[in-house]
């Protein structure tokens, strides 16, 4: 049996785990159709999840049709939450993007396919709400061309749409004028008339590749159009046979969660490209190395797991989200999306504080939990509000640890200024050891790297490992209090006194001679900027442009056209979210604003 692994996005209240619902429950993998609005969907397990009406962490569930085990993964649509989103598009062999009928293409509607498109993610458009009132098709196909994709084509088309009567039927669209596009077969026949059976095969080729974005119109509600879209996910997105002698050998996965179970029992969960994997098997993944002591399939069954698999693995606590199983050869998966721009400081009377976020920060890494400013503190890092409503809740409820969190503030960077070094020698301090670290700027968005000047076989593994493991931890507090990135630390100079230098000498002795290397060196401080793309009627140029200005934002020309205008610029992330409560007033409630991380810059004066 083909495994098909397929993502559900959307931007919040499209309908999209309505939709999981509906799938799950026409292929009888339920036999009672869920509601969001009464909490009793199959993948908003979370009780946090069902009583707000939103999904919060990624889920996994699966039904058979037509030859193919479809795996349903299920994520989030709040923006503050595209950090689940991320992880699980590198493992995904299709999507379904939901978009409301009604709403139309919303923002991050526009985030989600930019993302889709630059992962050559093979996607479907399902319009979703047929049946609400206000709902459009003609309009919001016109909209989806311009806004999405110019190759999206509509497969089904509604009728009494704006009705609870609403219902589907098969299109004829002009499939060889799109398809004419990528296909010089195609076009060679365009003329004559091409076949249908080429037709056919060059949509499910072109749809394959992310070439061509087939559109479906329906109602997660009602039922209406679930049966095409269904046809569809088969017949048009790539699925694996586990079975290939192509994909037998080596293991190759990709860890996008981390999961409990009841007992608090740890999972990792891997898609698997190639290989397969069960219990009591070794798993290495880049240095780490372990042994699975139990390796679940999607329905939970201990089994071995196959390609195009997802396998929960237990009993290897190493295994982090974003780790890769196999060969050490096998590139991590790049981070699309904007990163964390916010920061809270979060205390609490409960001693399980720092447990409690550790947990959460196991499934979540990029909240990234460190020591605060004062005794028992914690910093965590945010997108933005719902988020931090939802760490408070899940501290609550599932640790029973009582929170308080200092207003969120923009989350800036130190960049190192020139080159500056240091060196202390044995008997200049207490600690047995030399140590001369010299610290340079290094290139944008290169990290941290460490380098070794001095002879490797002057100083035991063990010592050198605490001086590196130490250089990346002081880093995290520059000059100023922020983190200290893109910058080259090289050790110059070592020493040490055999057998009473140990490696709490280096650990201790290295945090000194780096601040005050970094001292000469000097560093600036970096605040986020985002890049935003504006969508507004053309009469509101001038409003919104005075806006931008007043937000210390640098906006591009504006490109009017047909009515509308499109305004791209910077803006300090400190300032966006003035930028969005404003829109909305400035352009009658039709303004639309996308916006990517755009790097740092200086922070003004």
């Amino acid at each position: 049996m083909r495994k098909l692994n397929l993502g559900i996005v959307a931007h919040v209240d499209a309908g999209k785990t309505s939709l999981t619902e509906r799938l799950l429950f026409d292929a009888g993998a339920i036999d009672r159709l869920g509601s969001v609005d009464d909490g009793s969907t199959q993948t908003d397990g979370m009780d946090l999840e069902r009583r707000r009406g939103i999904t919060i962490r990624s889920a996994v569930a699966a039904f058979t049709t037509a030859g193919h085990e479809i795996h349903l993964i299920d994520t989030p649509g709040h923006a503050d939450f595209v950090a689940e989103v991320e992880r699980a598009l590198g493992v995904l062999d299709g999507a379904v993007l939901v978009l409301s009928a009604v709403e139309g293409v919303q923002a991050h509607t526009r985030v989600l396919m930019r993302t889709l498109k630059s992962l050559a993610v093979p996607t479907i458009l399902f319009v979703n709400k047929i049946d609400r009132r206000g709902a459009r098709d003609t309009g919001l196909m016109a909209d989806i061309r311009r806004l999405l994709s110019p190759h999206a084509v509509a497969l089904t088309w509604p009728s009494d749409i704006g009705t609870r009567e609403a219902s589907v039927a098969d299109a004829k669209p002009d499939l060889a004028e799109v398809l004419a596009e990528h296909s010089d077969e195609v076009l060679e026949s365009y003329l004559d008339g091409v076949g249908q059976g080429l037709l056919t095969a060059e949509l499910v080729r072109q749809t394959g590749q992310a070439l061509v974005h087939p559109v479906f119109f329906g109602s997660a509600i009602t039922g209406a159009g679930i049966d095409a879209l269904r046809r569809g996910i088969v017949d048009l997105l790539p699925a694996t046979d586990p079975d290939d002698p192509k994909r037998a050998e080596p293991l190759d996965g990709t860890v996008f969660a981390v999961e409990r179970d009841r007992t608090g029992r740890r999972y990792a969960v891997a898609r698997l490209f190639s290989g397969s994997l069960a219990a009591r098997e070794p798993i290495t993944s880049g240095t780490h190395e372990g042994r699975a002591t139990s390796v679940l399939d999607v329905h939970g069954r201990e089994t071995r797991v196959k390609a195009g698999g997802i396998a929960r693995i237990g009993g290897v606590p190493a295994l982090k989200v974003g780790d890769r199983l196999g060969s050490a050869a096998n590139p991590p998966i790049p981070a699309r999306f904007r990163p964390p721009t916010l920061e809270t400081v979060v205390t609490s009377e409960s001693p399980a504080l720092f447990d409690g976020l550790t947990q959460l920060a196991d499934q979540d890494p990029l909240i990234n939990v460190r020591r605060g400013p004062d005794p028992g503190s914690l910093i965590v890092s945010l997108y933005g509000e719902v988020q931090r409503e939802v760490i408070a809740a899940r501290l609550a409820e599932e640790f029973g640890v009582p929170t308080e969190f200092s207003a969120p503030r923009v989350v800036c960077v130190e960049r190192v200024c020139e080159s500056g070094a240091a060196v202390t020698r044995m008997g200049e301090t207490l600690f047995v050891a030399t140590i001369g670290l010299r610290v340079e700027p290094g290139p944008p968005d290169s990290g941290v790297r460490f380098e070794l000047e001095a002879e490797r076989g002057s100083l035991p593994a063990a010592f050198l490992t605490a001086i590196e493991d130490t250089v990346h931890l002081t880093l995290r507090d520059g000059l100023h209090g922020w983190q200290v990135v893109d910058c080259v630390v090289t050790l110059t100079h070592t020493g040490y006194s055999s057998p009473v230098s140990v490696a709490a000498d280096f650990r201790n002795l290295t945090p000194l001679v780096l601040a005050d290397a970094l001292g000469k060196a000097g560093t600036t401080v970096c605040e986020p900027w985002d890049r935003v793309e504006l969508d507004i009627p053309d009469e509101s140029v001038s409003p919104v442009l005075s806006l931008l200005v007043q937000c210390d934002a640098v906006p591009d020309m504006p490109v009017i056209r047909g009515g509308s205008a499109m305004i791209e610029g910077v803006v300090p992330s400190a300032r966006l979210r003035e930028v969005e409560r404003a829109l909305p007033g400035l352009t009658g409630g039709y303004g639309v604003l996308v916006a990517r991380f755009a790097g740092y810059r200086e922070t003004r004066s």
